[in-house]
């Protein structure tokens, strides 16, 4: 599986007709279908999530729905 930096997954901010990527628990998941311009609800494509999609009374089984892509180094 594909690792990632940190730096790589900004690149994918959905922007410009980029994939949106985010970071999410260590892996990097393609969330191109959710978010316009590399948006959805505050979130922001290119970075690690991690911390932020808990407060947002999400799941782990909507980030489930996506397809993971890679995981983050470390």
């Amino acid at each position: 599986m594909r690792r990632f930096s940190q730096e790589e997954v900004r690149g994918y901010n959905g922007r410009n007709r980029n994939p949106a990527y985010i970071a999410y628990r260590g892996k990097v998941y393609d969330v191109t279908s959710l978010l316009i311009n590399g948006e959805h609800m505050g979130c922001i494509a290119g970075n690690d999530l991690t911390d932020i999609l808990p407060m947002m009374s999400h799941e782990d089984k909507v980030i489930d729905e996506f397809a993971v892509v890679g995981e983050m180094d470390e």
